[in-house]
């Protein structure tokens, strides 16, 4: 008895260390300092550098940004708040900010109703062809925004759209449903159809089952999905670009561009400060529902 047991001692040891995981080689310091600390070092370098240009550049008085013989480029001596004043006093940037959000929130809320419906009825409601609907609305988010907005601009010039928010409202839909309806069919089909079908047997609707069980249990789903059409929305450019002409109706991304730059002249402060503020709005929103979505995430199996 006491021989097997001094036998199965080194077997023991060696069940141990294989139970304790494979991420033990971390645990001495130039192990951490090759696999850990110098890649996330290099991350947080690559994914802070721009904002960083963007910061110091705004606040560049003009003599420095060029002249990189005196003057360090990754280094402000005499830093000068001209470059926002301009932007914000100067331009139309306030009204550019706030047509912006209003495109992004009123395309997103339309894309995620309509995609809502859409993703349901393909897969849950079993009709046939529900496959063939869900590859070729796959297929319809393929397709570049370059080709859609010549027949969109004709339609919006029709319909007495053209430079007016609406514009835009109506048409980034064409690019936001098929991605949020393809990412929801995939959330949608990993809920257990045992629970619509007890939902069913007690007398539940159709629209009872979609609120009350289906979003509940959709929802990360739905914050992915809200979080990149928004994204999106806020970053598009052609459909902008071609259905807005008046200054005071652009987005960021169009005026920016248009506005600040004229001719061979280059207003980077101001470009560089337009960028970081425009940039803002989407970094706050993804820090501001990271937590809720990976908690929604983890949690989703268990509700």
């Amino acid at each position: 008895m006491t021989a097997a047991h001094t036998a199965d001692a080194p077997r023991a040891k060696k069940a141990k260390a294989a139970d304790e995981g494979g991420m033990g080689f971390h645990d001495k310091l130039p192990r951490k300092i090759v696999t850990i600390y110098i890649p996330l070092a290099v991350f947080v370098f690559v994914l802070l550098f721009p904002f960083y240009w963007m910061a110091i550049t705004a606040i560049k008085p003009n003599e420095q940004l060029t002249d990189y013989a005196n003057y360090s480029p990754f280094w402000v001596v005499k830093p000068t708040l001209d470059h926002i004043k301009y932007l914000l006093f100067e331009t139309s940037y306030p009204n550019w900010l706030w047509n912006t959000v209003v495109i992004s929130v009123c395309a997103t809320a339309l894309s995620l109703v309509a995609s809502v419906f859409a993703a349901y009825a393909i897969e849950r409601l079993r009709f046939r062809g529900s496959k063939i609907v869900g590859l070729g609305i796959f297929l319809a988010y393929l397709v570049p925004p370059s080709i859609l907005f010549i027949p969109l601009a004709l339609m919006v010039f029709k319909l007495g759209l053209y430079d007016t928010k609406f514009a835009l409202i109506l048409t980034y839909p064409t690019f936001l449903v098929p991605f949020c309806t393809w990412l929801l069919m995939g959330y949608f089909r990993s809920i257990p159809y045992e629970l619509e079908e007890c939902a069913l047997i007690d007398g539940a609707s159709r629209w009872q089952i979609l609120t009350k069980i289906m979003l509940p249990l959709a929802v990360p789903g739905l914050i992915s999905a809200g979080i990149f059409a928004f994204t999106l929305s806020w970053n598009e450019f052609i459909y902008a670009l071609t259905f807005i002409q008046s200054s005071e109706g652009k987005t960021i991304p169009t005026g920016v561009l248009t506005e600040l730059v004229r001719s061979d002249v280059y207003e980077w402060g101001s470009l560089m400060a337009g960028a970081l503020f425009g940039s803002l709005p989407v970094v706050i929103l993804y820090s501001f529902f990271v937590d809720y979505y990976v908690s929604s995430m983890t949690g989703a199996v268990k509700e």
